[in-house]
Protein backbone atom coordinates (compact mmCIF):
# COMPACT_ATOMS: atom_id res chain seq x y z
CA UNK A 1 0.00 0.00 0.00
CA UNK A 2 2.60 2.36 0.94
CA UNK A 3 4.40 1.59 -2.04
CA UNK A 4 1.31 2.03 -4.44
CA UNK A 5 0.95 5.62 -2.92
CA UNK A 6 4.72 6.74 -3.01
CA UNK A 7 4.60 5.54 -6.80
CA UNK A 8 1.25 8.01 -7.23
CA UNK A 9 3.08 10.72 -5.41
CA UNK A 10 6.25 10.18 -8.17
CA UNK A 11 3.87 10.41 -10.86
CA UNK A 12 1.96 13.65 -9.67
CA UNK A 13 5.62 14.88 -9.34
CA UNK A 14 6.45 13.89 -12.76
CA UNK A 15 3.37 14.91 -14.10
CA UNK A 16 3.66 18.55 -12.53
CA UNK A 17 7.19 19.13 -13.66
CA UNK A 18 6.83 18.10 -17.10
CA UNK A 19 3.49 20.31 -17.75
CA UNK A 20 5.41 23.20 -16.21
CA UNK A 21 8.89 22.48 -18.17
CA UNK A 22 6.06 22.53 -21.29
CA UNK A 23 4.64 25.31 -20.28
CA UNK A 24 7.62 27.11 -20.68
CA UNK A 25 8.60 25.56 -23.58
CA UNK A 26 4.97 26.61 -25.27
CA UNK A 27 5.62 30.20 -24.10
CA UNK A 28 8.70 30.67 -25.73
CA UNK A 29 7.60 29.05 -29.47
CA UNK A 30 4.80 31.77 -28.78
CA UNK A 31 6.32 34.58 -28.32
CA UNK A 32 8.86 33.56 -31.36
CA UNK A 33 5.68 33.11 -33.60
CA UNK A 34 4.54 36.32 -32.53
CA UNK A 35 7.80 38.43 -33.44
CA UNK A 36 8.21 36.24 -36.99
CA UNK A 37 4.49 36.17 -37.86
CA UNK A 38 4.41 40.25 -37.24
CA UNK A 39 7.65 41.22 -37.65
CA UNK A 40 9.16 39.28 -40.33
CA UNK A 41 7.15 40.55 -43.56
CA UNK A 42 8.38 43.72 -42.74
CA UNK A 43 11.81 43.05 -42.44
CA UNK A 44 11.51 41.56 -45.82
CA UNK A 45 9.93 43.99 -47.00
CA UNK A 46 12.25 46.86 -46.19
CA UNK A 47 14.92 44.45 -46.85
CA UNK A 48 17.07 42.73 -43.90
CA UNK A 49 20.51 44.47 -44.87
CA UNK A 50 18.65 47.62 -45.53
CA UNK A 51 16.73 47.51 -42.20
CA UNK A 52 19.37 46.57 -40.24
CA UNK A 53 22.34 48.62 -41.71
CA UNK A 54 20.07 52.09 -42.37
CA UNK A 55 20.70 54.66 -39.82
CA UNK A 56 17.56 57.10 -40.11
CA UNK A 57 14.85 55.81 -38.35
CA UNK A 58 11.58 58.60 -39.39
CA UNK A 59 8.45 56.94 -39.11
CA UNK A 60 6.83 60.27 -40.81
CA UNK A 61 8.18 59.31 -43.91
CA UNK A 62 8.23 55.10 -43.40
CA UNK A 63 11.89 55.10 -42.99
CA UNK A 64 12.94 52.41 -41.09
CA UNK A 65 16.92 52.09 -40.01
CA UNK A 66 18.00 50.60 -36.81
CA UNK A 67 21.93 50.56 -37.06
CA UNK A 68 22.08 53.56 -34.77
CA UNK A 69 20.19 51.95 -32.42
CA UNK A 70 21.93 48.31 -32.46
CA UNK A 71 25.54 49.95 -32.08
CA UNK A 72 24.09 52.17 -28.99
CA UNK A 73 22.66 49.12 -27.58
CA UNK A 74 26.10 47.41 -28.00
CA UNK A 75 27.87 50.72 -26.66
CA UNK A 76 25.80 50.63 -23.56
CA UNK A 77 25.98 47.01 -23.04
CA UNK A 78 29.41 46.80 -23.46
CA UNK A 79 29.64 49.29 -21.54
CA UNK A 80 27.84 47.31 -18.05
CA UNK A 81 30.05 44.59 -18.71
CA UNK A 82 33.36 46.64 -18.66
CA UNK A 83 31.95 47.95 -15.39
CA UNK A 84 29.87 45.04 -13.90
CA UNK A 85 31.35 42.29 -14.87
CA UNK A 86 34.94 42.89 -12.39
CA UNK A 87 33.31 43.68 -10.16
CA UNK A 88 30.78 41.19 -9.80
CA UNK A 89 33.24 38.62 -10.55
CA UNK A 90 35.67 39.97 -8.11
CA UNK A 91 33.05 40.25 -4.90
CA UNK A 92 32.00 35.89 -5.86
CA UNK A 93 35.41 35.33 -5.20
CA UNK A 94 35.38 37.89 -1.87
CA UNK A 95 31.84 35.86 -0.72
CA UNK A 96 33.12 32.42 -1.47
CA UNK A 97 36.59 32.03 -0.51
CA UNK A 98 38.02 35.21 1.71
CA UNK A 99 35.03 36.43 3.42
CA UNK A 100 34.33 35.45 7.18
CA UNK A 101 30.80 34.08 8.05
CA UNK A 102 29.39 36.78 9.85
CA UNK A 103 31.04 39.20 6.84
CA UNK A 104 29.46 36.74 4.35
CA UNK A 105 25.80 36.92 6.91
CA UNK A 106 25.59 40.75 5.84
CA UNK A 107 27.32 41.11 1.86
CA UNK A 108 24.66 37.90 1.20
CA UNK A 109 21.07 40.00 1.88
CA UNK A 110 22.57 42.89 0.54
CA UNK A 111 23.42 40.92 -2.72
CA UNK A 112 20.13 39.65 -3.24
CA UNK A 113 17.79 42.86 -2.34
CA UNK A 114 19.92 44.49 -5.26
CA UNK A 115 17.96 41.84 -7.22
CA UNK A 116 14.75 43.03 -6.16
CA UNK A 117 14.72 46.48 -6.99
CA UNK A 118 12.37 47.43 -9.77
CA UNK A 119 13.98 48.57 -12.65
CA UNK A 120 12.56 52.08 -12.16
CA UNK A 121 13.76 52.90 -9.23
CA UNK A 122 17.42 51.99 -10.91
CA UNK A 123 16.51 54.39 -13.61
CA UNK A 124 15.54 57.03 -10.79
CA UNK A 125 18.91 56.75 -8.78
CA UNK A 126 20.50 57.08 -11.92
CA UNK A 127 18.83 60.29 -13.18
CA UNK A 128 18.57 61.57 -9.69
CA UNK A 129 22.30 60.93 -8.52
CA UNK A 130 24.37 59.66 -11.36
CA UNK A 131 23.69 61.92 -14.33
CA UNK A 132 23.52 64.85 -11.99
CA UNK A 133 27.20 63.68 -10.88
CA UNK A 134 28.22 62.96 -14.27
CA UNK A 135 26.69 66.64 -15.21
CA UNK A 136 29.21 68.19 -12.59
CA UNK A 137 32.32 66.22 -13.11
CA UNK A 138 32.58 66.70 -16.57
CA UNK A 139 30.62 69.60 -17.57
CA UNK A 140 28.59 67.38 -19.99
CA UNK A 141 24.47 66.91 -20.71
CA UNK A 142 25.18 64.02 -17.92
CA UNK A 143 22.14 61.54 -19.68
CA UNK A 144 24.48 58.97 -22.43
CA UNK A 145 26.17 56.07 -22.83
CA UNK A 146 28.16 56.29 -19.25
CA UNK A 147 25.14 56.99 -17.53
CA UNK A 148 23.25 53.76 -18.77
CA UNK A 149 26.42 51.68 -18.72
CA UNK A 150 26.86 52.64 -14.76
CA UNK A 151 23.10 52.02 -13.99
CA UNK A 152 23.14 48.52 -15.63
CA UNK A 153 26.44 47.41 -14.18
CA UNK A 154 24.82 47.89 -11.14
CA UNK A 155 21.87 46.15 -11.98
CA UNK A 156 23.99 43.18 -13.67
CA UNK A 157 25.97 42.78 -10.50
CA UNK A 158 23.25 40.17 -8.37
CA UNK A 159 23.41 37.99 -11.35
CA UNK A 160 26.98 37.62 -11.84
CA UNK A 161 27.60 37.58 -8.18
CA UNK A 162 25.28 34.84 -7.37
CA UNK A 163 26.01 32.69 -10.41
CA UNK A 164 29.84 33.28 -9.94
CA UNK A 165 29.94 32.31 -6.48
CA UNK A 166 27.99 29.28 -6.82
CA UNK A 167 30.71 28.47 -9.82
CA UNK A 168 33.14 28.51 -7.32
CA UNK A 169 31.88 27.00 -4.36
CA UNK A 170 30.99 23.94 -6.28
CA UNK A 171 34.65 23.71 -7.02
CA UNK A 172 35.61 20.04 -4.94
CA UNK A 173 37.75 21.27 -2.59
CA UNK A 174 40.37 18.58 -3.00
CA UNK A 175 41.57 21.29 -5.47
CA UNK A 176 42.26 23.84 -2.97
CA UNK A 177 43.95 20.98 -0.46
CA UNK A 178 46.15 19.65 -3.47
CA UNK A 179 47.47 23.21 -3.66
CA UNK A 180 47.75 24.16 -0.88
CA UNK A 181 50.03 20.82 -0.27
CA UNK A 182 51.95 21.72 -2.66
CA UNK A 183 53.07 25.08 -1.53
CA UNK A 184 50.78 27.41 -2.90
CA UNK A 185 49.25 30.77 -1.01
CA UNK A 186 45.85 31.19 -0.28
CA UNK A 187 45.33 33.91 -2.80
CA UNK A 188 47.31 31.67 -5.44
CA UNK A 189 45.17 28.56 -5.13
CA UNK A 190 41.89 31.24 -5.59
CA UNK A 191 43.15 32.67 -8.70
CA UNK A 192 45.46 30.19 -10.30
CA UNK A 193 42.88 27.01 -9.20
CA UNK A 194 39.99 27.29 -7.84
CA UNK A 195 38.61 30.16 -10.72
CA UNK A 196 40.04 28.29 -13.78
CA UNK A 197 37.71 25.23 -12.72
CA UNK A 198 35.02 27.62 -12.28
CA UNK A 199 35.24 28.90 -15.46
CA UNK A 200 32.09 27.93 -17.11
CA UNK A 201 30.41 29.03 -14.55
CA UNK A 202 32.01 32.42 -14.43
CA UNK A 203 31.12 32.83 -18.47
CA UNK A 204 27.42 31.41 -17.94
CA UNK A 205 27.08 34.77 -15.44
CA UNK A 206 28.59 37.04 -17.90
CA UNK A 207 25.81 35.38 -20.62
CA UNK A 208 22.82 36.19 -18.02
CA UNK A 209 24.63 39.60 -17.32
CA UNK A 210 24.39 40.23 -21.27
CA UNK A 211 21.04 39.07 -21.63
CA UNK A 212 20.15 41.48 -18.44
CA UNK A 213 21.50 44.18 -19.59
CA UNK A 214 20.74 44.63 -23.56
CA UNK A 215 16.60 43.43 -22.98
CA UNK A 216 16.69 46.14 -20.01
CA UNK A 217 14.33 49.20 -21.19
CA UNK A 218 12.84 51.20 -18.57
CA UNK A 219 16.11 52.56 -16.41
CA UNK A 220 17.96 52.90 -19.81
CA UNK A 221 15.20 54.75 -21.00
CA UNK A 222 15.50 57.05 -18.26
CA UNK A 223 19.24 57.86 -18.34
CA UNK A 224 20.53 57.53 -21.40
CA UNK A 225 19.19 60.05 -23.75
CA UNK A 226 17.09 58.55 -25.99
CA UNK A 227 18.41 59.89 -29.29
CA UNK A 228 17.94 58.39 -32.76
CA UNK A 229 21.51 58.76 -33.94
CA UNK A 230 25.30 57.57 -34.06
CA UNK A 231 27.29 57.46 -30.90
CA UNK A 232 29.73 60.19 -30.89
CA UNK A 233 30.91 59.60 -27.04
CA UNK A 234 30.36 58.16 -24.34
CA UNK A 235 28.79 61.29 -22.53
CA UNK A 236 26.35 62.16 -25.38
CA UNK A 237 22.73 60.33 -25.84
CA UNK A 238 21.55 57.43 -27.65
CA UNK A 239 18.76 55.20 -27.96
CA UNK A 240 18.76 51.41 -27.94
CA UNK A 241 16.72 49.07 -29.13
CA UNK A 242 14.59 48.39 -26.72
CA UNK A 243 13.91 51.85 -25.34
CA UNK A 244 12.92 52.50 -29.27
CA UNK A 245 10.30 50.09 -28.98
CA UNK A 246 8.67 51.18 -25.34
CA UNK A 247 8.96 54.87 -26.36
CA UNK A 248 6.72 54.57 -30.00
CA UNK A 249 4.96 51.50 -29.33
CA UNK A 250 1.88 53.22 -27.93
CA UNK A 251 1.41 55.18 -30.76
CA UNK A 252 2.63 53.58 -33.94
CA UNK A 253 0.06 51.74 -36.19
CA UNK A 254 0.20 50.35 -39.70
CA UNK A 255 3.97 49.82 -41.01
CA UNK A 256 5.26 51.99 -37.71
CA UNK A 257 4.07 49.12 -35.30
CA UNK A 258 5.22 46.51 -37.81
CA UNK A 259 8.83 48.23 -37.88
CA UNK A 260 8.63 47.88 -34.07
CA UNK A 261 7.81 44.23 -33.50
CA UNK A 262 10.40 43.57 -36.66
CA UNK A 263 13.06 45.70 -33.83
CA UNK A 264 11.93 43.44 -31.49
CA UNK A 265 12.68 40.20 -33.65
CA UNK A 266 16.25 41.73 -34.39
CA UNK A 267 17.07 42.00 -30.81
CA UNK A 268 15.38 38.27 -29.67
CA UNK A 269 18.15 37.42 -32.81
CA UNK A 270 20.78 39.27 -31.46
CA UNK A 271 20.54 37.73 -28.32
CA UNK A 272 20.54 34.29 -29.35
CA UNK A 273 23.37 34.82 -31.36
CA UNK A 274 25.18 36.26 -28.56
CA UNK A 275 24.07 33.29 -26.03
CA UNK A 276 25.61 30.87 -29.03
CA UNK A 277 28.62 32.01 -28.99
CA UNK A 278 28.95 32.28 -25.23
CA UNK A 279 28.32 28.94 -25.23
CA UNK A 280 30.76 27.88 -27.48
CA UNK A 281 33.42 29.75 -25.72
CA UNK A 282 31.58 28.13 -22.52
CA UNK A 283 32.45 24.60 -24.31
CA UNK A 284 35.35 25.36 -25.16
CA UNK A 285 36.47 26.37 -21.72
CA UNK A 286 35.61 23.25 -20.55
CA UNK A 287 37.17 21.04 -23.05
Amino acid sequence: MQKSAGALRERLAFIAFATAATLCVVAVLLICAFLLINGLPTLLREGPFAFIGNTTWQPATDTYGIFSMVVGSLYVTAGALVLGVPLGLLTAIYLSRFAKARTKRLLQPAVELLAGIPSVVYGFFGLVVIVPLIRQLFKVQGMGILAASIVLGIMILPTIIAVSKAALDAVPSSYYEGALALGASHERCVFSIIVPAALSGVVASVILGVGRAIGETMAVVMVVGNQVRMPVGIFEGVRTMTANIVLEMGYAADLHRQALIATALVLLIFILVINLLFSLLRKKARG
